[in-house]
């Protein structure tokens, strides 16, 4: 059965939420479950090098892990699938903010209950993480001059779905599209192999700043795929897996508590927490009401959907 890019896009959505909702319907993630304080041993967070990352390769290089008694290993991947298919071997524990939700809302098919989602950054034309960059002096001015260009996307099933779904929104019949690794994309773009990629932070700034390439526009997942350019797409996460949690409820926390500090260090800055959301909610009774996923508000027909789900599994 083929699977349309729009289905794809809000199954996965969907997937993400719902595996985030049946998390707080289990009996086995309170923090106060048997085995609170065992040692976890070394804890492999699985990531892909793109700017909503930052959070847990802070953590990890400024030692707040170390600090509350963690040994937190960041593990790289070339691509956000590869992340979700080793948390499914059971190789990880976690993943860290920036894996792509599409990933993991097809791993929790795949899995059901595998992993519970504890913070999703968004990003829209004001908050940056997604966009398309071309070569410096490219002819190429907006996004509808992409017809009949060469356009590069990330590795995955989200980036090729998002960025098919761009270009079919700028009028591009069967469009073709070309995967290559984040960090390919300048020297693609250098090279004349493309003439333009999808992609994310921080590889337009790094293009820039090499004089290489310009971004063309950013945001462009909430204008073309949500209809609205400051609608917020959670097209990141970080999770942890559901069998972690219940064995050490107590590092867990600590984990989580080690990733929000950063948010006290900066203060009210997201210069370095690049645009994610650290989603917190403090309570003594469980896990679930401790921590929890902001829903998407209602900012298209799928969001909408996603909020009513929201508003009546959680009590926010």
């Amino acid at each position: 059965m083929k699977i349309r890019r729009r289905h794809f896009l809000q199954l996965s959505a969907s997937a993400t939420l719902a595996a985030t909702v049946h998390g707080c319907t289990q009996p086995g993630t309170q923090v106060g479950s048997t085995g609170g304080n065992k040692d976890p041993g070394k804890i492999s967070i699985g990531f892909w090098p793109v700017a909503s990352g930052l959070p847990l390769f802070v953590a990890v290089k400024k030692g707040y892990f170390a600090d509350a008694g963690l040994d937190v290993e960041a593990v790289r991947f070339a691509s956000p699938n590869q992340v979700a298919e080793a948390l499914i071997a059971g190789r990880l524990q976690g993943t860290g903010n920036g894996v792509a939700s599409g990933a993991l809302g097809l791993a929790e098919i795949t899995s059901p209950g595998l992993f519970k989602i504890f913070v999703s950054n968004p990003s829209n034309s004001k908050s940056i993480l997604d966009q398309i960059i071309v070569a410096r002096d490219s002819s190429i001015n907006s996004t509808a001059d992409l017809v009949g260009k060469k356009l590069a996307t990330g590795p995955g099933a989200q980036n090729l779905a998002i960025a098919q779904g761009i270009l079919e929104k700028v009028g591009v019949q069967n469009p073709q599209v070309v995967q290559l690794e984040i960090k390919q994309h300048v020297a693609a773009i250098e090279s004349g192999q493309i003439d333009a990629a999808y992609t994310l932070e921080p590889t337009g700034t790094v293009g820039s700043l090499k004089g290489i390439t310009r971004v063309l526009e950013n945001g462009v997942v909430a204008k073309y795929i949500l209809g609205s350019p400051l609608a917020p797409w959670f097209g990141g996460s970080a999770a942890l897996s559901t069998k972690f949690i219940e064995q050490y409820p107590a590092a867990t926390k600590s984990y989580i508590d080690a990733i929000v500090g950063l948010s006290r260090i900066f203060g009210t800055t997201r210069m370095e927490l690049g645009n994610t959301w650290l989603v917190i909610r403090r309570s003594r009774e469980n896990w679930c009401k401790r921590y929890r996923w902001l829903p998407i508000p209602s900012m298209t027909s799928l969001s909408r959907k996603m909020w009513v789900i929201s508003r009546n599994s959680l009590t926010l």
